[in-house]
């Protein structure tokens, strides 16, 4: 199935930052998941269940329209996505292994920054003064919750640092394929390179999961997939530099889930960024909703 210029959805920048933000809630919630299962078994192992899972989910889903799903106009940029999303699944899961959740994501939400200035670059987006203010300020956010000098800032750091530029460039290419590609056909090329590599390297690291981690790679499939579904969707009803500030909402789910999962408390410079970085997205919101045109 294509999509045609009349299936495409009118420009709703509020929906797609909310559908960004859910999207945003699943995929952290599948980091803890994933944080949980790598204590006990090889990150392979997460990986796989994270492609495969959705692999599986979408296949079911879509199986009476599987031969419509998996006709593309853009096999390359295809291609590229899955090996970008890839690349930034296992080198962020990794990073879990050595980096609590949020700093993790802390450091990992410098990719807002890469996509509102990979859109204007690459997509022609509209980058004015009032998106580079609330950009601004998300980025300050983050960087009073990193703290650059602290211990944050090891050799590990480098790993959600390569993850966020892959993530970057997957949400750009999604964008471009956004207008006049079936979500679902995004939705399975998305995971369907990863489960294929996976499935090889995987064997080499397994190590037989008991009841409860394959709960959690089942729910790593799951969150997994239906995250990237309203991420897809997303990009389809917003321009990608103007979501890109949502992404810190990451921030805030990784640092709840690791106090109830870890008893991680976060200090008072946490909460102060955290605090400027919902700022920033509930201006930015109230400023895509309030004009139809994009921020300028």
């Amino acid at each position: 199935m294509t999509v045609t210029p009349a299936m495409q959805p009118a420009s709703q920048p509020g929906k797609g930052i909310l559908l960004y933000m859910a999207a945003f809630f699943f995929m952290s919630t599948m980091e803890l998941m994933a944080k949980l299962l790598t204590q006990d078994l090889h990150v392979a192992q997460a990986v796989w269940a994270r492609y495969a899972g959705q692999t599986v989910i979408v296949v079911v889903w879509l199986f009476p329209q599987l031969g419509q799903v998996v006709r593309t106009r853009y096999p390359g940029l295809q291609f590229a996505r899955s090996v970008l999303l890839l690349i930034g699944t296992a080198v962020f899961f990794t990073a879990l292994t050595y980096l609590g959740l949020a700093e993790a994501s802390a450091v990992m939400n410098i990719n807002p920054v890469l996509i509102t200035v990979g859109g204007a670059i690459f997509l022609g987006e509209t980058f004015g003064v009032k998106r580079a203010f609330g950009v601004g300020a998300a980025l300050i956010g983050a960087l009073i919750v990193i703290r650059p000098g602290t211990d944050v800032f090891s050799p590990a750091t480098l790993l959600p640092l390569i993850s966020a530029s892959c993530y970057a460039g997957f949400i750009l290419l999604t964008r471009k394929v956004g207008h006049d590609e079936d979500p679902r056909t995004s939705l399975l090329y998305a995971a369907l390179l990863g489960a294929i590599i996976t499935s090889v390297v995987v064997p080499f690291y397994w190590q037989t999961p008991d009841l409860r981690q394959v709960g959690l790679m089942c729910a790593i499939g799951i969150l997994g997939a239906l995250g990237q579904f309203l991420m897809i969707q997303s990009v389809r009803y917003a321009e990608a530099s103007a979501i890109a500030p949502f992404s810190y909402i990451a921030l805030l789910v990784a640092a709840f889930w690791g106090y109830v999962a870890f008893g991680d408390v976060p200090d008072l410079a946490t909460w102060i960024g955290g605090g400027i970085i919902v700022a920033s997205g509930i201006y930015i919101w109230h400023r895509e909703r309030s004009g139809v045109v994009p921020i300028r």
